[in-house]
């Protein structure tokens, strides 16, 4: 079983910062795309930000532009989410996914095959 381990998140103020991380087996990591996603209590699991399957570009959701990165260590299998300014309005269960390279649409979730159990960040007013 693919095991996605993510680690990093807890509680920030309004207007602080997290860096999520993501430890992936290396197969995985070598041969598929990686991705993060968020789900609030009630609402649906939204895209937040992904590589391309190359490795290279990296694409974000219109509300993080700017403030959030996603970056990657290969040597260590693993990727990470810096979230700087972060809102109330953030706090969410974060997961990180991975999805097979020739996959066209990196922000639809049905998209990606391995999922983490996902990290609580909890942003306070």
């Amino acid at each position: 079983q693919v095991q996605l381990v993510e680690s990093g998140g807890g509680l920030a103020q309004a207007g602080g910062s997290l860096r999520l991380s993501c430890a992936a087996p290396g197969q995985i990591f070598s041969t598929y795309a990686m991705g993060w996603f968020r789900q609030a209590p009630g609402k649906e699991r939204e895209f937040v930000a992904a590589f391309s399957g190359r490795g290279i570009t990296t694409y974000y959701a219109d509300s993080v532009k700017g403030r959030f990165t996603i970056s990657r260590d290969n040597a260590k299998n693993t990727v990470y989410l810096q979230m700087n300014s972060l809102k109330p309005e953030e706090t969410a269960l974060y997961y990180c996914a991975a999805r097979p390279k020739g996959t066209r649409y990196y922000g639809r979730k049905d998209e990606y095959d391995y999922w983490g159990q996902g990290t609580q960040v909890t942003v306070s007013s």
